[in-house]
């Protein structure tokens, strides 16, 4: 037998209140996403490990999670796939391998988990859920106005309302690295490091610049144009792409103004973003008072065209579920039928020979959308009250054999301790009018549409 039970470092359970809670998000996210034109899509665990090696730059190809090779290439040592390190690669493959049944300008999202080979530590995980959304085949500055407007939207939807959408662009770091005297060959190595400044602060960036082969002078310019905007300003303007750059992420505040993104955008010139793929506009969330971000994301041109060799423009944001529930489950965000578990109603078992009615009571109910437990042993009542009160459940209902006879229900309410006997046949609408906070419930999706006519067939019973 194993000498324990959890599960792989880095790996979790998620019990049924973490499952309510991580469904609640994503069906917010889902919901807002699918308003917005976005599609779903879904792709393998496994990827062909030459399809996510050198996509990521060097850190990140380290922390590709590699599957060696099976059957009599075992011994061998050697790898051929490896679990998803993010959605977007993936997205680019699927596009490059089905352009021709894609739309023009195709809008999906994705909502899957993603594996890193990272080491474990508080609040970082081996496997985790990313919820992305990308929009391929278009360089207009409307596609990263609705990508964040949609991502503000999920947010607010969600209860967030102080946070930032941090906005800068690629070719303005480039612009900035250039005037400070950084080799071209070190801009990648140079924006890895840029991207930790509020992780390790000012000393470490410039000791890891340096580090990595960037002089001192040009490594303190950079962090002096992080600082301070004229600087940056004076630097990027030497560059004529740092000037478009510019441009474009002028347009993309200035539209976002007609969106829910509102108020929400500031141009942030530190924000460098790590992944090497990016080539445009790149956006990073951030809430006040919280380390890190809740999602980011940016244009990356190229990559696409690593795949099919065409050059197909795209752009993609991916919110971090995990930060979000974390966030919302620390500042009590959920509401109340969301964090709280536990049914409705919990329909007794009298005695074995009424079992059939008590089954047909917890259907009729259900059909009239609410959420119904049974207590499946025939037991006395004081031990199905307890059992109701460790459950959270809202109601007992009883049907005993005096109830059947007359044709009624007792319904205990667990919160006041009442107890009132109705009609068999009105004990839906006598529920929803004792406890109108009950009933359909947030994730009940379509089942809420065609509640009325459920009930009033009930109600004919």
């Amino acid at each position: 037998m194993p000498s324990h039970t959890h599960p792989a470092r880095g790996m979790r359970d998620f019990l049924p209140d973490d499952v309510r809670r991580r469904q609640y998000v994503i069906d917010i996210v889902r919901r807002t996403y699918e308003r917005y034109g976005f599609e779903p899509l879904e792709t393998p665990a496994l990827e062909n490990i030459e399809t996510l090696t050198g996509k990521y730059g060097e850190e990140g190809n380290r922390l590709i999670f590699k599957v060696l090779r099976r059957g009599e290439h075992e011994a061998s040592g050697e790898t051929d796939l490896a679990l998803r390190y993010d959605l977007t690669v993936p997205l680019a493959r699927v596009v490059a391998e089905h352009r021709a049944q894609l739309p023009k300008f195709f809008k999906r999202y994705q909502i899957q988990p993603v594996w890193r080979a990272d080491r474990p530590a508080r609040g970082r995980f081996r496997e985790f859920f990313q919820c992305d959304v990308d929009a391929i085949g278009s360089t207009s500055p409307v596609v990263e106005v609705e990508m964040i407007a949609a991502v503000s939207e999920v947010l607010q939807s969600l209860g967030f309302t102080g946070f930032d959408v941090q906005l800068n662009h690629r070719e303005l770091l480039t612009a900035m690295l250039n005037a400070a005297g950084v080799c071209a060959d070190r801009h990648t190595d140079a924006l890895v490091s840029i991207d930790k400044l509020d992780k390790i602060g000012q000393d470490g960036v410039r000791a890891e610049l340096v580090a990595r082969g960037v002089g001192d002078a040009a490594a303190a310019t950079c962090l002096q144009a992080f600082e301070d905007k004229p600087t940056f300003d004076r630097l990027v303007s030497q560059d004529e792409r740092g000037k478009k750059a510019a441009e474009n992420i002028a347009a993309i505040m200035a539209l976002a103004e007609a969106t829910p993104a509102k108020g929400h955008i500031n141009f942030t010139p530190r924000l460098a973003r790590g992944l090497s793929y990016y080539t445009g506009a790149i956006m990073e969330i951030s809430v006040p008072d919280l380390a890190g971000s809740l999602g980011g994301g940016g244009r990356y041109d190229g990559l696409i065209g690593m795949f099919s060799g065409e050059n197909i423009p795209a752009c993609g944001f991916s919110l971090g579920l995990e930060r979000i529930l974390v966030v919302m489950t620390e500042r009590q965000m959920f509401p109340a039928d969301v964090q709280a578990s536990g049914p409705d109603v919990l329909v007794t078992i009298f005695a074995a020979d009424s079992r059939i009615e008590s089954l047909r009571l917890a259907e009729d109910l259900r059909a009239a959308g609410f959420r119904v437990e049974m207590y499946p042993e025939a037991d006395k009542l004081g031990k199905q009250f307890k059992y109701a009160s460790a459950r959270n459940a809202a109601l007992v209902a009883i049907l005993g054999s005096d109830e059947i006879v007359r044709g009624e229900v007792t319904i205990k309410n667990m919160k006041s301790g009442e107890q009132s006997s109705l009609p068999r046949t009105a004990v839906a609408e006598h529920l929803r009018g004792l406890r109108p906070d009950l009933g359909p419930r947030t994730d009940l999706g379509s089942r809420t549409s065609d509640l009325g006519s459920r009930t009033s067939d009930l109600d004919k019973q």
